[in-house]
């Protein structure tokens, strides 16, 4: 039985973070390219794991399935503190 007073640690260790940032960034430009809201439609990829939210434009669909959701998430919110100044860096 797992004892829910410790907290239990989550590291992601597939993609290196300069390549979800590439991911993220090539899909992000094939979204807004096609006249989609790339936020709405990566959250809509990232929440449901339907790639069907995300464009074949430019091959972003293939692209983006080549990082873990867990790892796109991860990423965005490791820039999100950094660039919210709440902390300088994350440890990894």
């Amino acid at each position: 039985m797992t004892d829910i007073n410790n907290t239990q640690f989550f590291k992601v260790q597939n993609e290196e973070a300069d390549g979800v940032k590439q991911i993220l960034k090539e899909v992000y430009e094939a979204l807004s390219e096609k006249g989609y809201n790339p936020v709405n439609q990566i959250v809509g990829y990232i929440m449901s794991g339907d790639p069907t939210y995300i464009t074949s434009h430019k091959n972003a669909r293939s692209i983006i399935m080549k990082a873990e959701r867990d790892e796109l998430v991860e990423e965005m919110l490791t820039e999100y503190i950094i660039n919210n100044h709440w902390a300088e860096e994350i440890d990894e």
